[in-house]
C-alpha cells in the first residue's frame, strides 16, 4: 500500500499549479476517499489540503524569491484568485507578505515533499484479532477534548474525575457485551489528528442495541454493525497506549488487507497512575480490501 501512497504524493506534485482532487488520489492509492484522508493524516501529522497548501506555498515562495515572475502571475499560477488572497495564504505560511519577501530577500519556510515508507522494528509484535459485530449502543458521559499525543491528556483526566464513582458505577451496570465494563471512546470530528484538535470523547460502555432502555441522562451512540480490529498491548500508562495508536496507523494498516471505515476508536484500560503498567485492549473500525 505504502507504494500507492507514494504515486499519490507523486500526483500531488503534478498537479500543484491546478486542482488537486482527493477522489481522485483516492483512487491512486487504491482505497476510498475517507480512507485516504485518514490515513495521510496519521501518517503525516497533518491533513490533506494542509499539505497541500504548505507544498503549493513552498513553490510560490521559491518563485518569489526568484523575482521572474510577477506577484499577480505567481498568484493565479497557484490558484489563486486575487493578489490578496494570496498575499494572505503566503503570510499564513511564512510569516510574511510575498511583496516584502521579494524586497528584502527574506527566509521563507519550506514544506519538504513527503513520501512514506514502512519502518520495522524487529522486537515489536502487534496482537490483534478482527471481531464482526452486530448494531450496538455506547452509553455514557460525552465531551468535547483536544487530541494530546504523549503524556496524560488533562482535559480527560479532569472530564473522568468530573464524572465521579457513583456516575460512573451506574454507567457500568450497562454493559452488556465486550468490550466489557467501562471503556474510552474517542470519534474524530475531522480528518487531521494534530495535537489539539478537538475531538468527542465518551466515558461509556458497550450496550447491545435492543438490551435494557438507557437512563435520560446518559448520552447515547448507536453503532452500526461493522468489522473491528482489535489490538492488545501492555505497558507503562499512558505512553504504551499512545505507541499502540501510532503503530496502528503507521504500521499495521499499511502492511495488512484493511482500511479504515467511519466510527469511533474503542478503549478498554483500567484506571491507572501514569507509569504504571496496564494492559489495554484498542477496538479500531476497519473494513477489508481487496488484495
Amino acid at each position: 500500500m505504502l507504494e500507492q501512497l507514494n504515486r499519490a504524493l507523486d500526483h500531488i506534485e503534478d498537479r500543484l499549479h491546478g486542482d488537486v482532487d482527493a477522489a481522485e488520489l483516492a483512487r491512486i492509492a487504491m482505497t476510498s476517499e475517507y480512507h485516504f484522508r485518514r490515513m495521510f493524516s496519521a501518517l503525516a501529522g497533518i491533513p490533506l489540503s494542509e499539505y497541500v497548501r504548505r507544498r503549493r506555498l513552498t513553490v510560490a515562495g521559491a518563485e518569489v524569491l526568484a523575482g521572474e515572475r510577477t506577484l499577480l502571475d505567481i498568484a493565479v499560477r497557484h490558484g489563486y484568485t486575487s493578489a490578496e488572497a494570496f498575499g494572505r495564504a503566503f503570510r499564513a505560511v511564512h510569516g510574511i507578505g510575498p511583496g516584502e519577501a521579494r524586497r528584502t530577500g527574506a527566509v521563507l519556510r519550506a514544506q519538504p515533499r513527503m513520501s512514506f515508507r514502512l519502518v520495522i522494528e524487529g522486537s515489536t509484535t502487534m496482537q490483534y484479532r478482527i471481531v464482526e459485530k452486530a448494531e450496538f449502543r455506547i452509553a455514557g458521559r460525552k465531551t468535547r477534548v483536544p487530541l494530546v499525543h504523549e503524556g496524560v491528556n488533562p482535559a480527560i483526566l479532569s472530564f473522568v474525575e468530573a464524572v465521579g464513582p457513583q456516575l460512573a458505577e451506574r454507567i457500568s451496570g450497562l454493559s452488556d457485551q465486550e468490550p466489557a465494563g467501562i471503556v474510552s471512546v474517542t470519534e474524530h470530528l475531522g480528518d487531521s489528528r494534530e495535537e489539539g484538535v478537538e475531538l468527542d470523547y465518551h466515558l461509556a460502555v458497550v450496550t447491545g442495541a435492543g438490551a435494557a432502555e438507557i437512563p435520560e441522562d446518559l448520552d447515547v451512540r448507536v453503532v452500526p454493525a461493522g468489522t473491528w480490529a482489535v489490538f492488545a498491548n501492555t505497558g507503562p500508562f499512558p505512553q504504551a497506549l499512545q505507541s499502540l495508536w501510532r503503530d496502528v496507523y503507521t504500521q499495521w494498516l499499511p502492511s495488512n488487507p484493511y482500511a479504515l471505515r467511519p466510527g469511533p476508536e474503542i478503549l478498554r484500560a483500567p484506571r491507572s497512575v501514569e507509569g504504571a503498567d496496564v494492559t489495554t485492549e484498542l477496538w479500531i473500525p476497519v473494513e477489508r480490501t481487496a488484495v
